[in-house]
């Protein structure tokens, strides 16, 4: 296969695959839920009044400052690249039914008393169980991947590629170093396997989710409902009693804040039980006054692809911390609830 059949065989229809398929969280149609979000949270914040409900929300989400700026150039560039990068190495990763399928011959072997125990239950009922179970380990492996990330400085030296945005819109989510991609992508296959694996070994039988058009129920509504604003400038509030279960588009915004204050907070996805355990939640104020991007002292402060690439290996090599000081150790007292 030439590289001309390969992007057009391979990698333009799954690039496209990415804003078609309602699987995927940029997909178009929660792309247009999260407009009309806007426009209603604007039209809210103004009063009603349409001038100021116009400026709200293209300060928020519209403005060509925000889908135009150096920052952006850094997102659609990574974007593009990237997808690239995991497609060339996607066949190399193990398949998570592979995974799966040697997890559920360990649980036969070593716990063959276990094996179909729950057989009994009706299949809607482990259908309900397999989703609420998959949406709660999956958030949790989320939460933790992503403080790891924090406090890890080996890791913290390539996230921090996704921090460098100085301007938040919906696609800053793809705004990842090709390290931290593969880090998440085993993270989802570790999941998903023990997920399956397990569920297979007690129920006895395959197992389905609860979905709509093929999405889980659960990710559905939290696509459906704004996900794609945590990276916008739209300060969407639950409230605080609501953000101590559930982390809003407001409190992601506060993980991006170059703000001291909101150093290491909300590191979680959906729910924001993880954050109140760790004691890094931090609940939205109104009307934030938010810088994002990681200031002038950090080395990433540019939205070249090169740079973007290349710099955390040359930060590691240069800082000598790979190897040693493998956990980040700043003065937060994490026994506190940051509430």
């Amino acid at each position: 296969m030439t590289v001309l059949d390969w992007v057009g065989q391979e990698y333009i229809p799954q690039l496209l695959d990415g804003f078609l398929n309602p699987q995927k969280r940029v997909s178009l149609i929660y792309l247009a839920v999260a407009a009309a979000i806007t426009i209603g949270w604007s039209l809210f914040m103004s009063g009603g009044v349409a001038r100021k409900a116009i400026d709200h929300a293209r300060r928020g989400l519209f403005g060509r400052h925000l889908w135009m700026s150096r920052s952006a150039h850094g997102d659609y560039k990574l974007l593009l690249a990237n997808h690239a990068v995991l497609l060339l190495i996607a066949p190399f990763f193990v398949s998570k039914m592979a995974v799966a399928t040697a997890l559920f011959f360990f649980l036969t072997e070593y716990l063959p008393a276990g094996t179909a125990i729950l057989a009994s239950v009706s299949p809607l009922a482990v259908a309900i169980a397999y989703t609420a179970f998959l949406f709660v380990l999956d958030d949790f492996s989320r939460f933790a991947t992503h403080f790891a990330l924090h406090r890890i400085p080996v890791l913290w030296a390539f996230h921090k590629v996704h921090h460098s945005a100085e301007t938040l819109n919906p696609l800053t989510v793809y705004r990842t170093h090709p390290v931290e991609a593969i880090v998440f992508s085993f993270r989802a296959i570790a999941v998903q396997s023990v997920s399956i694996s397990l569920f297979v070994f007690l129920f006895g039988s395959s197992v389905d989710l609860v979905s709509v058009y093929g999405v889980n129920v659960i990710l559905l509504l939290f696509n459906a409902t704004g996900s794609n604003l945590r990276h916008s400038h739209v300060q969407i509030r639950y409230g605080a009693r609501v953000e101590k279960f559930l982390i809003s588009p407001a409190q992601h915004q506060i993980h991006h804040s170059m703000d001291p204050r909101h150093r290491d907070r909300n590191f979680g996805a959906a729910l924001a039980i993880w954050d109140w355990m760790a004691g890094s939640l931090c609940v939205a104020d109104k009307n934030m006054e938010l810088k994002f991007g990681l200031g002038r002292n950090q080395a990433t402060q540019t939205h070249r692809l090169r740079y973007l690439y290349f710099s955390p290996f040359g930060e590691l090599l240069s800082s000598g911390k790979i190897g040693t000081n493998p956990v980040n150790l700043n003065l937060r007292d994490w026994k506190k609830n940051a509430i």
